[in-house]
């Protein structure tokens, strides 16, 4: 089966800070901030949560069907694309645009500073999910699980309502847009979704603008997904909360297209049928390879590889 990967494609701008934010950024001058950074180090690359969960689905030898909207300078990443096999059959390009663009600057302690032009994702609306569907529901690979990470607020809303409308179960990733919405808006992806994935900063701001607990929306969904980092995972299943251990990595590079590399994971093991211990700890694989390699899309284990180290990892097979 395929999944519909409905998010953002951009282009990732990395520099590297050398020193630490913290030491820069006083904390009673926040009203006059004016800071800059020297940073020696800078380096394009290809991102936006749809491209790096579709990137990394790939690895796991999955079917990922991206859903995005690029601009007219996205040749390179079309390139990208054909070069790992990755469809761009859902993929629109919106010829008034650039492509959305991150400015990242990460520090010394991985801490970073995000600046976001939305570009061609403001257009992600356009993408009709439902329509995709139809389309592959006669083909050899039928569209049977989707996410909706982080793009266009009202694309956000379409894709998640198409889906439900399409009985499609979805992981519901707000990620950075989650400001976007407020309480109400957030309670109607709760219902729709079937499966949430946050982060623990994420899921604090989730629970506030809901005025809902943790539990109370894990009571909602089949299985809420909250990732700490270094600290592992906590996955709300079941009535229960289990703890996913993180994978401890030698020489951490670069934190970015971490969590988008762990959601591929979600979605393997749920396409796959495999048990939550086993679908947390197959993303916190993935999030752990990712992190020892700069750049979202730029680790290029094998699939045999990526099942060596989880069996090293976990001390058995995922498959």
């Amino acid at each position: 089966m395929a999944s519909l990967i409905c998010g953002s494609i951009a282009f990732d701008t990395i520099m590297s800070f050398e020193g630490r934010f913290k030491e820069q950024i006083l904390p009673d001058q926040l009203h006059i901030l004016n800071v800059a950074f020297l940073v020696p180090h800078m380096r394009r690359e290809f991102g936006g949560c749809a491209g790096n969960i579709g990137y990394n689905l790939k690895l796991l030898g999955g079917e990922p069907l991206v859903m995005a909207s690029v601009g007219v300078d996205a040749s390179s990443y079309f390139d990208q694309m054909a070069k790992f096999q990755i469809s761009t059959e859902f993929v629109q390009e919106i010829a008034d645009a650039f492509t959305a663009q991150a400015m990242i600057t990460t520090d010394r302690d991985n801490n970073q500073i995000t600046a976001f032009h939305p570009g061609a994702m403001d257009s992600s609306h356009l993408n009709d999910a439902l329509q995709a569907i139809q389309q592959k529901k006669s083909s050899t690979n039928p569209i049977r699980l989707g996410i909706v990470a982080p793009d266009g607020r009202q694309g956000m809303i379409m894709h998640a309502k198409q889906f439900t409308e399409a009985a499609i179960p979805f992981i519901f990733d707000p990620g950075q847009g989650l400001p976007m919405f407020d309480g109400k808006e957030l309670e109607v992806f709760i219902e729709q979704a079937s499966y949430i994935a946050v982060n623990d900063y994420e899921g604090e701001m989730l629970a506030i603008r809901t005025g809902l607990s943790l539990k109370t929306i894990a009571q909602r969904v089949q299985a809420l997904i909250v990732t700490k980092g270094s600290q592992g995972a906590d996955v709300y299943v079941n009535g229960e909360v289990l703890q996913i251990p993180a994978v401890p990595v030698a020489n951490p590079v670069d934190p970015t297209g971490c969590g988008d590399a762990l959601r591929s994971g979600l979605l393997f093991g749920i396409e796959n049928g495999l048990d939550w211990p086993t679908t947390g700890r197959l993303g916190s694989l993935m999030g752990a390879i990712k992190i020892a390699s700069q750049g979202p899309q730029n680790h290029t284990p094998s699939l045999p590889e990526i099942q060596t180290a989880f069996k090293l990892a976990f001390g058995y097979s995922f498959q």
